[in-house]
């Protein structure tokens, strides 16, 4: 039956009653971000995910609008601190966060002109010359140049490849030993060394070493020869990598899975040699690559892209510069969509390609950050990259991608106001 004309008003009293009652309500249900699983025994650090807040809403149709006074005022979501200061930078500043200048023992002068100059946003320190005090310095000087946003990088993986000594920063023992350490006893050295990392000034880590050696040791002169790797079949690899991450994370230090898709089957070092750096073995579905897959659940700040040529992969060019491994296999078939880094672009395995078109090749690969050796390299290869972003609208786009990659790095390990 029909409601009647009294009905129908009394039912809209009763419904303007209880609208100015619950006056706009929504309930808000923000799912926040948990702390990094610590990795024990088998189990890898898992990655941190955040929900956007969930709108819920009320069921109930009112048909009275409330007053001013009883509306409540919702939250508004979170802006994208990377996007937004990405919308603030002009092209000039987007395209310094694209390349990475080496300071070595010689002294900061050139590098914080560069930085200053160029918009550079990081910078790594080389040789073995630093002490924590030194280091310390060396950064104030480096973040004065370039803002208390730069990345200032160093290789601490341990053993022969520990940059910063001394001056209350550990020796920090090989890979190899540290493989001999439960997961979770790793997890909680590599915090303390990450700890005595940044009290030197030093927020990037550009370790841990993922590579995989079998049983060619000795004649794996890049990683087996020199105790870098674990010392472990892949799978331990790859869990030990991701204590060494979630550790470095504790501290408040990024870090960089290496080298992918992994050097533990070539004999040559591609720093000094273009004689054997091509490993002919290496797939997609290795187990090699597995390591790396494993330590990506700890959510590293970033993976370095070696430079050595994988035949089975892409035979025409070293990873770096390839669009089948950096695109195709660690953003696509592994999901990686954070940093990516280079090994150094100044290495022997690549000075074959002009320093003008090293951190072209490598954005086109879909890489983030070029590393080199030397200033004098990273200049070349920086206005290389603008002439040709100038020319290619395709490559403009790429490089944009990647600045945002930077930028979003960056706020991880909270350097972005």
């Amino acid at each position: 039956m029909a409601p009647t004309h009294r009905t129908r008003t009394l039912a809209l009293i009763l419904v303007g009653l209880v609208a100015a009652g619950l006056g706009g309500y929504a309930g808000w249900t923000s799912l926040k971000p948990g702390p990094a699983a610590e990795v024990s025994g088998a189990t890898a650090a898992a990655s941190e995910n955040s929900t956007p807040p969930v709108a819920v809403t009320s069921t109930a149709t009112a048909t009275a609008t409330p007053t001013p006074s009883d509306k409540q005022t919702l939250p508004s979501p979170a802006p994208d601190q990377a996007q937004a200061a990405f919308d603030a930078m002009s092209q000039a500043e987007r395209l310094g966060l694209l390349v990475m200048p080496a300071v070595d023992c010689g002294g900061t002068g050139a590098a914080e002109a560069f930085i200053r100059d160029q918009h550079i946003g990081s910078v790594v320190l080389l040789g073995d010359c630093w002490t924590g005090d030194t280091a310390k310095a060396a950064a104030d000087r480096l973040v004065a140049a370039g803002g208390s946003s730069l990345i200032v990088a160093a290789d601490q993986e341990g053993g022969q490849v520990q940059r910063v000594k001394g001056g209350g920063v550990d020796t920090i023992p090989a890979g190899t030993d540290q493989g001999t350490m439960s997961p979770a006893d790793l997890q909680q050295a590599a915090q303390g060394w990450g700890e005595q990392l940044l009290a030197a000034g030093i927020n990037f880590d550009l370790a841990p070493v993922t590579d995989t050696v079998e049983d060619n040791r000795g004649s794996n002169a890049p990683i087996g020869a020199l105790k870098r790797d674990y010392g472990l079949d892949a799978a331990g690899n790859g869990e030990h990598a991701a204590a060494f991450v979630a550790g470095m994370k504790a501290a408040g230090v990024g870090t960089s899975l290496k080298h992918f898709p992994g050097l533990g089957r070539v004999t040559g070092n591609t720093d000094y040699t273009t004689d054997g750096i091509v490993d002919t073995a290496t797939t997609a579905d290795d187990a090699a690559v597995t390591a790396f897959r494993t330590a990506l659940q700890a959510s590293p700040t970033a993976v370095m892209m070696a430079v050595a040529t994988y035949q089975q992969l892409d035979p025409d060019q070293p990873a770096a510069f390839s669009k089948a491994v950096v695109t195709d296999l660690l953003r696509g078939q592994l999901g990686w969509d954070g940093l990516v880094l280079s090994d150094s672009l100044t290495a022997q395995a690549v000075v074959h390609v002009p320093a003008k078109d090293r951190a072209v090749k490598f954005i086109q690969a879909g890489g983030d950050i070029a590393l080199f050796g030397s200033v004098a390299d990273a200049q070349a290869a920086l206005d290389g990259l603008v002439a040709a972003v100038a020319a290619d609208a395709d490559l403009a786009a790429q490089a944009d991608a990647a600045a945002l990659r930077v930028l979003r790095a960056k706020v991880e390990l909270g350097l972005l106001d």
